[in-house]
């Protein structure tokens, strides 16, 4: 975020007016969840209703056709079978709307909408056993395929050419490496930018495109106790960071959250990839490039992170909680090597499918 100002800073009565105004909806109980540059709340009505009000930051809040799409792709994925909220439309029929307000430096404007609220808990929360990781995998390789089939007049504004987290811009993070100045893993950084060039550009004309959700990470999926002691998905949210890309860079991304998340790291990529080739088997150029398109986001993840508590010090806690785990895992990962790795998750991947 380029602004020091661009979150706003809605009170709870103020969420309590605006779903009246907004959607005839009588407020029992708003609380805010936790959220990175936006404002989420929770938002229980009288007549037993649970949502969740999301006030975008005053600067995505400018391009509202980005954020139809997304709003749009949610439902597409509801409607295909996968757990996604749905925008409520407000009395005049829209899905949202723009709020102007004074957060204390001058009236911004902020696009408001009201989404369903669903079950469960971040997966976070719960212990990742191997059969939740395949689980894992195989809802992020089946929302790609529904998303693939997607067709929305404005699906041209996902080609975010210089969007800093798709993994097909890993090489902009060169901009922002002396974030890691006299820090040893800004060595690491380099090399994997260094490895990216040679290893993974050269053979994305091999990859299968896609529509990706860019951010499969362990606060946006929920689960649920299923009937037989374990979890299932009962959601997944924040489509703030969709973009066109391929089917190995949302598998990348996934493996790499779910480690962050995981007493053993390396044990993570088996299942979740037993799980995604359950859907989608990959091929061998998608094959070759994971270990480093893993590497990659965890790359993506410490440099920005540490970039952004430079911009928002005051948000620190959160944005450094998959940062302080990933550090320790990406040295890891790097002194293992990409044989050593590879051949712990596809022999696990094989174990799993048999």
């Amino acid at each position: 975020m380029a602004a020091q100002h661009v979150k706003p800073m809605f009170i709870e009565p103020q969420v309590s007016e605006m779903v009246k105004r907004l959607f005839q909806l009588t407020a029992s109980e708003v609380r805010p969840l936790p959220s990175y540059d936006d404002q989420n709340f929770y938002v229980a009505s009288s007549d037993g209703g649970e949502y969740v009000l999301k006030i975008m930051n005053s600067e995505d809040s400018k391009n509202p056709t980005i954020i139809e799409v997304q709003t749009y792709a949610m439902s597409f994925l509801q409607q295909n079978g996968l757990p996604a909220q749905t925008a409520v439309p407000n009395t005049s029929g829209q899905l949202m709307s723009l709020e102007e307000m004074d957060c204390g430096y001058g009236c911004q404007k902020y696009l408001v909408r009201l989404l369903t609220y669903l079950p469960g808990v971040t997966i976070s929360k719960v212990p990742l056993t191997p059969k939740l990781l395949y689980e894992t995998g195989k809802t992020a390789a089946r929302m790609d395929t529904i998303l693939q089939k997607m067709e929305h007049p404005h699906l041209g504004i996902l080609q975010r050419e210089t969007f800093i987290w798709s993994l097909s811009n890993v090489v902009l993070l060169e901009a922002y490496v002396s974030v890691l100045d006299g820090d040893p893993l800004q060595e690491v950084v380099k090399s994997v930018i260094e490895h990216y060039k040679t290893s993974v550009d050269t053979k994305r004309h091999s990859f299968r495109k896609c529509i990706n959700h860019g951010d499969f990470n362990g606060l946006n999926v929920l689960v649920q106790p299923d009937d037989n002691d374990g979890y299932k998905i009962s959601g997944i949210l924040d489509f703030g960071d969709m973009n066109s890309g391929y089917y190995i860079h949302e598998l990348a991304i996934t493996i790499m959250y779910m480690m962050t998340e995981h007493p053993e790291p390396v044990q993570v990529g088996g299942p979740v990839l037993a799980g995604w080739e359950s859907v989608l088997p990959l091929n061998e150029a998608e094959k070759d490039c994971l270990y480093l398109l893993v590497l990659s986001r965890f790359c993506q993840s410490l440099v920005l992170a540490r970039h952004s508590v430079t911009l928002h010090p005051e948000n620190a806690d959160y944005l450094m909680i998959t940062s302080k785990r990933g550090v320790h895992i990406l040295k890891h990962l790097w002194e293992l090597g990409k044989e050593n790795v590879e051949k712990v998750w596809f022999q696990s991947a094989a174990q799993f499918r048999n």
